[in-house]
């Protein structure tokens, strides 16, 4: 039986508050509602980060600038912009695991499954159930919904912003009174007009935290950030090799960062999520360097089911895991990155020359004859390099 509704505000409440609830019992865990219009100031900050280049290899961040700014551009239908988000904090402090140089280290959102599917697919449910409530309120009503998980030009953080959910915090990343920095996103848009919140004031104040423990000074000012020096960037997005001037300062990390999301101080408002299937895998959240050196493709492919690691594939993937052997200075590796100095990836051959020379410098040496038979411009430069510092340090004792 429908229950007879005076006006389109008390719908739009009714349909608010029962949005709320639904998201609640699919384990949402904030949920807020702005309108489509609510960021013009989001074009302007996208359009000067894409100016400056600070976008870097992605390409598409340019092309879409104009529709990521403005979601109506999206969606010319669109009346209401639902943000949630997923708390996926980790069950321990990650910055410790930066001292264990033999340990490879993840960032702690993928260190389990693939987040966008585990979202999306509560998206769609949540969304289904918003449009039969509104027919069930009105038989006429034809509303219709468009959910978002990150892969579409939406600018989530911004709306996130508008809607209450948080702020964006000096490192640009959303951050939460109540879940500190460790949140995922989605959207829907919708048709529907529902009531819109208010949304969250910045509460960073003096605080530099996030900017002042970036290793690559990936933060020219305050809410800028350059992703061409953010190792996230680096070992994701970036393909090819990494410029030498990063290799040192990337560490252990061979999958993100999450330096500057950790030391938040609004983390210690922070719970560990309630989410099983974001619990952390075990056999990532320390792993051994050694046990990726030797991965091939298949093997990638069957260690990383469903993750996002995946995404970036084998090649990046093993790059990553060299820069850190050789940041490990672990001789015991030597004989798996000489393997790999014949690779068929050239970026991973280019990474085994560079690891190689910081681990074991006679070992560089004995290899060298690959140089003049090697047929990539990049690892022939990488071979050069390591050979002339070679002659340097011997020079020097």
């Amino acid at each position: 039986m429908r229950t007879p509704i005076s006006s389109g505000t008390e719908r739009a409440g009714r349909l608010g508050a029962f949005l709320r609830r639904e998201a609640d019992a699919l384990g949402f865990d904030g949920v807020a509602i702005t309108a489509p219009d609510a960021i013009p100031q989001a074009a302007e900050r996208l359009a000067r980060f894409v100016a400056e280049g600070h976008h870097g290899t992605m390409g598409w961040m340019a092309e879409t600038a104009e529709r990521r700014a403005h979601p109506s551009a999206l969606w010319s239908d669109v009346r209401s912009v639902v943000m949630l988000s997923l708390n996926y904090g980790p069950d321990h402090d990650p910055l410790p695991l930066l001292e264990q140089r033999d340990r490879a280290n993840i960032s702690v959102y993928a260190r389990h499954r693939d987040y966008h599917d585990l979202i999306k697919g509560r998206l769609k449910t949540l969304a289904s159930k918003l449009l039969a409530r509104a027919r069930q309120i009105n038989e006429d009503d034809n509303s219709e919904v468009k959910v978002f998980v990150d892969t579409a030009p939406l600018m989530e953080k911004p709306l996130a912003e508008a809607a209450g959910l948080g702020w964006q915090g000096k490192h640009t990343n959303l951050v939460s009174r109540s879940h500190g920095s460790w949140l995922f996103l989605g959207a829907i848009l919708t048709t529907l007009d529902l009531p819109r919140d208010e949304p969250e004031s910045d509460h960073c104040g003096s605080c530099r935290a996030c900017l002042d423990i970036c290793p690559t000074d990936a933060f020219p000012a305050p809410y800028r950030l350059d992703a061409r020096r953010c190792i996230s960037y680096l070992t994701i997005e970036h393909d090819g090799v990494i410029p030498l001037s990063f290799r040192e300062k990337m560490g252990n990390r061979i999958y993100g960062c999450d330096d500057c999301l950790a030391v938040c101080p609004w983390n210690k408002f922070a719970s560990e999520t309630k989410e099983a299937k974001l619990a952390a895998r075990h056999d990532l959240t320390a792993p051994p360097l050694t046990d990726f050196l030797t991965m091939d493709d298949v093997s990638f492919r069957a260690f990383f089911p469903g993750s996002p690691i995946k995404r970036i594939g084998r090649d990046r993937f093993v790059r990553n895991v060299l820069i850190a052997t050789g940041n490990s200075k672990d001789p015991a590796l030597v004989p798996k990155v000489t393997k790999l100095l014949d690779d068929p990836s050239s970026q991973v051959r280019a990474m085994a020359v560079w690891a190689l020379s910081r681990l074991d410098r006679q070992a560089l040496s004995c290899h060298q004859h690959r140089a003049a038979t090697e047929e990539n411009d990049e690892v022939r430069a990488e071979w050069r390099t390591a050979l002339v510092d070679g002659e340097k340090g011997a020079g020097a004792a």
